[in-house]
């Protein structure tokens, strides 16, 4: 099977791969590669809906899940498995997404011999994740996938009170558990009913700005007196960017506006970055559409269980809460989330004065 560079990389006949997908000819995994094709030759996810009737979630879907194939194969998984995933469970794969190449093959087979589902799926991947920040394996259980998975279950069970729920863990701990230590580590919850409980988590530190004394302007800077015409004709127009008044220039560098609240003065080396609800842990709404700014001080990187912090996945970073210490590279504290200003009437903050009549 082509891998999805080599079909990106030659020449894309659109209404060959728009027949393919409207029939849905082949494999999901070629209706994947056969989306990606069409949104890299400029197709938007909308149009390919229009010709084909793939609807744009399930195009990332099919994309994506077809892209945790390719790396399964690498990992050289077992062909029994790769056969098993060709067919059916783009669900399942699209889930593993977040996975390293070794355990997005480790939890694929583990989801075949299992039978898992798309729900059962993403705990499972959420418990490797987690799993594979430990450079040795927890007391009492192995470096397996099963093991992985029995430990957060077995976690999970020690901070339950309610029997009933405390039971259903343990089974659930008892049904991943692949060594023997790892089963009589389970199997002790039985008769200890010791409930650990596990540290609150801590609230986001959102503020929303509300007056306009908040929103300041950016200028560019010109030089010092006495300065030249040429010089003073050189600087730029900035045009500020919706809802936070972002700066951009030629090259890399921006600029946004931030109140001069406490906590940001007190910063040594504060960095802004653009965010969306649903890439925070432990928002209420994380479907809200609204764009937040996270501001972080690169220069605290110490461990604090009642902070979240930035921390370094691969080639990407995240906003984690860390309620124990780890092993994960931090890159610095989160000091605030800022919402913007809603703004009722633009018109009436432009105007000099407001009389009434």
């Amino acid at each position: 099977m082509a891998s999805s560079d080599s079909v990106t990389n030659s020449p894309v006949d659109i209404d060959q791969l728009v027949t393919q997908l409207r029939h849905k000819a082949g494999t999901w995994v070629e209706w994947g590669k056969a989306c990606q094709a069409l949104q890299k030759s400029g197709l938007r996810p909308q149009e390919i809906f229009e010709r084909t009737g793939f609807e744009p979630p399930q195009q990332n879907q099919v994309i994506v899940g077809a892209q945790v194939y390719d790396s399964i194969v690498a990992a050289g998984t077992p062909a029994p498995v790769l056969a098993h995933f060709e067919q059916r469970g783009s669900d399942i794969l699209y889930e593993l997404r977040i996975l390293t190449q070794r355990d997005r093959a480790r939890a694929a087979e583990l989801a075949r011999q299992q039978g898992l589902d798309a729900d059962t799926i993403k705990d499972v991947a959420k418990a490797l994740k987690e799993y594979a920040y430990f450079k040795e394996p927890p007391s009492g259980f192995s470096d397996t996938a099963g093991d992985a998975i029995a430990y957060t279950y077995w976690k999970l069970a020690r901070q339950q009170s309610d029997l009933a729920a405390r039971s259903r863990l343990i089974a659930q701990a008892l049904r991943f558990a692949t060594s023997e230590m790892a089963r009589q580590q389970v199997e002790s919850l039985l008769t200890d009913l010791t409930v650990v409980k596990s540290r609150p988590v801590p609230t986001l530190p959102t503020y929303r700005l509300e007056t306009d004394s908040e929103l300041p302007l950016v200028v560019p800077l010109a030089g010092v007196l006495p300065l030249s015409t040429e010089d003073f004709q050189a600087v730029p127009v900035i045009e500020p960017e919706e809802p936070f008044g972002i700066v951009k220039t030629a090259g890399p560098a921006a600029w946004v506006p931030v109140p001069g609240w406490q906590v940001v003065l007190q910063a040594e080396d504060p960095v802004g970055i653009l965010a969306k609800p649903k890439h925070l842990p432990n928002v209420q709404n994380p479907d809200n559409p609204e764009t937040v700014l996270l501001v972080i001080d690169r220069a605290q990187r110490d461990w604090d269980a009642d902070s979240y912090c930035l921390t370094a996945q691969g080639d990407t970073v995240a906003v984690e809460w860390l309620p124990e210490p780890s092993d994960r590279q931090l890159l610095g504290k989160l000091l605030v989330v800022m919402r913007p200003k809603r703004i009722l009437d633009e018109n009436y903050t432009r105007e000099l004065m407001q009389f009434d009549d």
